[in-house]
């Protein structure tokens, strides 16, 4: 391929520019989609908007750009490298290049016997042909770092499931902090061998022969190795907190955003409580790992290294102390299971416990204004009596083995050195002095420790298996992350069609959606009408892929709904439910929760849309005005209006309204109604509602009745062919009807007066 003739490379802004410059972009997006394009070769198709900059950065980094991708199931990994080292990845897929003004290009080839790469302007088509680039130009403005992208063939992280074989990936990927701990524990366990053998020195010789200058000598040294043991363990210490802490951050982002992949299907089945509780498990494990486990795997160090200094001093006593050990590892073995059994039970009454207390927490509203104190104190009572039972069961278990190790226990700190005392009086001969045994006293220990501790791990491990599969029960389950991270992204118009759709909830028995099918253009207005579960929400729950295992085709302009990406399908809907959930924070923030970054002006519109203007503007601090927990502070009429504001806000192709205004004063629906019209130009509506009246302006009203289509069309001709929607809106208008009827029959009557009057007597 030719070279250009002359110039230094043009950075992908530049290149936009000279093609299209109306359209010129920021350094920072062209480095997104480089990014972009790289994970698109491995079939990842990235929507910018789940890109998160860090804080303090101008253009991304390659590891802000690396994290991005590892969390769409991509592999990628930063690095920077020298030019000899580049030219030999020439089989390599794209690899994004950094350059110096902060935007990016794609090396999509390599010429190594011509000393040449091959880059791509990231912001032109897949089959553009690239450009080549010597060594010169590229150092003018590469900055040396790359992103590697492959695909992920194996399963992702995020997708693991949650047993001991995770968490020992987990700790795994520490494996230079685990380095650094390992080889500063076999130091200090080196420098604790010498005040032993020093001592045993101090008690054979200088005590002996009465040598003041060796025992100056010996402090010197004992001092010296002091504080080098001193600096060794502040070291281990601070890298054992670091990595710890690390750990620590790692599962609990892994642990929350499993639980926000976890389809909303499966949320609606369990108790929330229970859900919390179990997932809280978790950073019991978290504590196991860089707590006990962390100690006993560092004091094995301390073990493998004075373990053969032991048997140097004495034989007998280093099998003495071992076999006390191995004693105390059989009784805790023998009480594993039913101590997990105990447990088990513990940790369920302890999930009912918390389950109660969040139910009552989160009911606060009905528990007073019902007086429902007693009975909650009552059940609450039953409740605490059972975890209690439990815990004490669980604790007198515990005692058992407790109790029995600690014979052996003191055996090993005490008994060893009385019985090295006895076979240094009865037989000198042994090998075994008073120095010896001072020093066995010292090291012994130190071997002791990590012995019973590991031994005593196993109970530890036992409870924290059992922590793990309760969390595990929530964890584990199926996630959307495959759904929310692949799939199609077409632009989104509007038109839908439901072709002989067919679907029933998990564990039921009948169908909430019998064949249903109809088919509406894009900017249709429709609504959806009928008795209470007759599948209206079912509909509005399928498009927005809250349930995907229905059968039929649901197309939304042509793509089968199961095919798009579900994240830029939600994204693609403004959704505004019958009862919202605002969250704690200022008006302004619920309004752009979807999209933080827009401006006070958009806000302004989306609340003047949604009828929130007047009473946002009465409040002392307007948009500024901070939500309460639970929205106590604001109505709930107003609650609906911010939650129409904040789908309005989006400005989505398509937007659903379930029961929208049902909370709304009959002021405020007729406002939102009003300009529901405005909100309407552009973009598909479907609306559910049980007032008919709240429907008469939509293009096409669809009648649903025990999940099947009775009819669709607009409102006239529904009610001259439509049976039932003729009944519901004759129920919802009758006082029209028997006002008009009263008022046909007083005119009917002072009629009937004044014709009496001009009637002949007597006839």
């Amino acid at each position: 391929m030719d070279q250009p003739d002359k110039g230094s490379i043009q950075s992908g802004a530049e290149q936009s520019n000279n093609q299209e410059k109306p359209h010129k972009l920021s350094p920072m997006m062209i480095r997104l989609r480089a990014t972009m394009a790289a994970a698109k070769y491995h079939g990842i198709d990235l929507d910018i908007r789940d890109f998160a900059a860090e804080p303090g950065e101008s253009s991304p980094s390659p590891a802000t750009l690396a994290r991005w991708l590892n969390s769409q199931g991509l592999i990628a990994k930063g690095m920077r490298l020298k030019w000899r080292y580049l030219i030999r990845l020439y089989n390599s897929p794209p690899i994004v290049l950094m350059f110096k003004d902060g935007s990016a290009g794609l090396m999509v080839g390599v010429n190594p016997q011509k000393r040449i790469v091959f880059l791509r302007d990231p912001l032109k088509e897949e089959g553009t042909p690239p450009i080549a680039v010597e060594e010169v130009r590229l150092r003018q403005a590469w900055t040396g770092d790359i992103l590697l992208v492959k695909a992920n063939k194996k399963l992702s992280e995020s997708e693991e499931k949650i047993d001991f074989k995770w968490l020992f990936r987990m700790v795994l990927r520490e494996r230079t902090s685990l380095r650094d701990i390992s080889i500063s524990s076999m130091i200090i366990s080196v420098l604790q061998i010498f005040p032993a053998f020093i001592v045993m020195q101090v008690v054979n010789r200088v005590v002996a022969f009465q040598s003041m200058a060796t025992l100056v000598s010996i402090t010197g040294l004992l001092i010296v190795l002091s504080f080098y043991e001193v600096l060794m363990s502040y070291a281990r210490r601070e890298l054992t907190n670091v990595m710890g802490t690390r750990l620590d951050a790692r599962i609990s982002i892994h642990t929350y955003n499993r639980l926000l992949a976890l389809p909303l299907e499966f949320f609606e089945r369990q108790q929330a409580g229970r859900v919390i509780g179990k997932v809280a498990q978790i950073y019991q494990v978290r504590d196991f790992i860089t707590g006990r486990l962390m100690m006993t795997f560092l004091d094995l160090f301390t073990l493998v290294v004075i373990l053969p200094f032991l048997f140097y001093i004495s034989i007998i006593l280093a099998w003495l102390t071992i076999t006390a050990a191995g004693m105390i590892g059989l009784i805790v073995v023998i009480f594993i299971k039913p101590l997990g059994y105990y447990y088990g039970s513990r940790i369920e009454a302890e999930m009912t416990r918390g389950s109660a207390m969040y139910e009552s927490v989160a009911g606060i509203r009905t528990v007073k204004t019902l007086a429902l104190e007693p009975a909650r104190r009552r059940e609450w009572d039953t409740i605490i009596a059972d975890v209690s039972k439990w815990r004490l069961a669980t604790s007198r278990m515990q005692n058992w083995p407790e109790t029995l190790v600690m014979p052996l226990d003191f055996f090993i700190n005490r008994g060893v050195i009385l019985i090295g005392a006895f076979i240094c009086i009865t037989n000198p001969t042994a090998g075994v002095d008073s120095g010896a045994i001072v020093a066995f006293m010292m090291l012994g220990g130190r071997v002791a420790s990590p012995l019973v501790g590991l031994a005593k791990l196993m109970t530890t491990i036992t409870e924290v298996g059992t922590a793990l599969g309760q969390a595990g029960e929530i964890l584990n389950n199926p996630t959307e992350t495959k759904a929310l991270t692949t799939g199609l992204r077409p632009k989104i118009i509007g038109a839908l069609s439901f072709e002989h759709i067919n679907f029933t909830y998990p564990g039921g028995t009948s169908r909430a959606l019998k064949n249903v099918t109809f088919s509406i253009p894009a900017g249709t207005m429709l609504g959806l009408v009928g008795r209470s579960g007759s599948g209206k929400s079912t509909i509005t729950r399928l498009l927005q892929g809250v349930s995907r295992n229905y059968e039929g085709f649901l197309r939304l302009d042509g793509v089968d709904l199961r095919e798009i990406n579900l994240t830029h399908l939600r994204r693609s809907f403004g959704v505004v439910l019958q009862d919202n959930f605002l969250f704690r924070g200022t008006i302004k923030d619920n309004i752009t929760a979807g999209r933080p970054g827009l401006t006070m002006e958009k806000v302004i519109w989306a609340a003047r849309m949604a009828g929130a203007e007047e009473f946002i503007e009465r409040m002392p601090a307007g948009y500024d005005t901070f939500i309460e927990e639970g929205s106590t502070n604001i109505s709930g009429g107003q609650r609906q209006r911010l939650a129409i504001a904040r789908a309005v806000i989006l400005d989505p192709k398509l937007m659903i309204l379930d029961e929208a205004t049902s909370a709304l004063d009959p002021e405020s629906e007729a406002l939102v109604n009003a300009n529901l019209e405005h909100i309407a130009k552009g973009r598909t509506m479907v609306i559910v509602s049980h007032r008919l009246s709240s429907l008469v302006n939509c293009d096409k009203i669809l009648v649903m009745d025990q999940g099947e289509m009775q009819a669709i069309g607009p409102h006239e001709e529904l009610l001259e062919n439509c049976e039932i929607y003729r009944t519901l809106w004759l129920q919802q208008n009758r006082h029209v009807n028997d006002h008009s009827h009263s008022r046909n029959n007083k005119d009917g009557q002072n009629d009937d007066c004044g014709a009496q009057s001009l009637i002949p007597e007597g006839t």
